[in-house]
């Protein structure tokens, strides 16, 4: 059987989007440096396969994510591929000196990464929880006059691994703060894997009686603990339409070492088809290319789903 059995479930959106990381948040943690090439290929596969929304790579100092100091190659390899569709790819941006790098090259959607945690904004950002956003504020401004989009990143939102359980108070006034500042959407991210479905479901409620809709807010799982296909379903239920997710499970936090694979894209995938909802990916195309992605790596692909249709 490649295809799951169709048996909707009442009350589920009819369609969501996957916001596809695998080719930035995937890759950052690989040890051995990719080929530019490689990731350009990398992209031209999942958007063939129909992905809507692919996450390109960061404009970080290479110092820090040695693995995508290629990035301002790689755009432009893309846009001269893709054509202007190539400066519709996200692109992450660290800080205003990242933010020029993707405006040179014509970017039209951009990502910040906040904290909900005093600790791991001091690891990641080298700055205190409150700091962050005086941080980011020129950044997100200079990025909305310039007409581009900006997505925000709030990570560590269900557990910390210095700190321990995080605050759902204290995850919406972060989220809250870093939308206010100009953000179209939130990305609310389970770094280290430790949600679990109540916890989902109270988060998203106290969001949305904060003010800030579901259409808003997206969800970024970590499968540490094998909980993200849990919490997939209890946001569906909550009324979440937007999934992150990385083509064959691969990804992580360089900062945070506990932080282990994303929700695999293809397992997504599979658990949507079956429930009914539309989300417009090829799920053979999908696991072909993550199929490929493992060889160019070197070891085989985390997904099950990839596993179990291509071994």
């Amino acid at each position: 059987m490649d295809r799951p059995a169709v048996v909707p479930l009442a009350g589920l959106p009819e369609r969501v989007t996957i916001y596809e990381v695998g080719a930035r948040d995937g890759l950052q943690n690989e040890s051995a440096l990719v080929p530019t090439e490689v990731k350009a290929e990398l992209v031209t596969r999942l958007l063939d396969a129909g992905l809507p929304i692919v996450e390109a790579t960061s404009f970080v100092h290479p110092r820090w994510v040695p693995q995508l100091a290629d990035a301002a190659e790689l755009m432009s390899l893309l846009v001269d591929r893709l054509g202007d569709r190539g400066r519709d790819l996200p692109v992450l941006v660290p800080n205003e000196r990242g933010l020029d790098r993707a405006l040179e090259l014509g970017c039209r959607h951009i990502a910040i990464f906040g904290s909900a945690t005093e600790t791991f904004a001091a690891k990641n950002l080298n700055s205190t929880l409150d700091g962050q956003f005086a941080m980011f504020e020129p950044t997100v401004r200079r990025a909305r006059e310039a007409g581009v989009d900006v997505r925000a990143y709030v990570s560590m939102c269900f557990g910390d691994p210095w700190e321990g359980a995080v605050p759902v108070a204290q995850v919406v006034d972060v989220g809250k703060r870093l939308f206010d500042l100009g953000a179209s959407q939130l990305s609310i991210g389970d770094t280290i894997g430790v949600g679990t479905a109540g916890h989902v479901t109270a988060l998203v409620d106290a969001f949305v009686e904060a003010g800030l809709g579901t259409e808003h807010l997206a969800m970024h799982f970590h499968d540490t603990y094998g909980q993200a296909l849990a919490n997939t379903l209890a946001a569906l239920r909550a009324g979440i339409t937007t999934f992150d997710a990385s083509a064959g499970g691969l990804g992580g936090c360089p900062y945070a070492k506990s932080a282990t694979g994303n929700l695999a894209t293809e397992d997504l995938v599979w658990f949507l088809t079956g429930l009914g909802i539309e989300h417009g990916v090829d799920l053979d195309a999908l696991v072909a290319t993550s199929a490929w992605l493992a060889g160019h790596l070197g070891r085989p692909s985390p997904s099950a789903v990839v596993r179990a249709l291509s071994g």
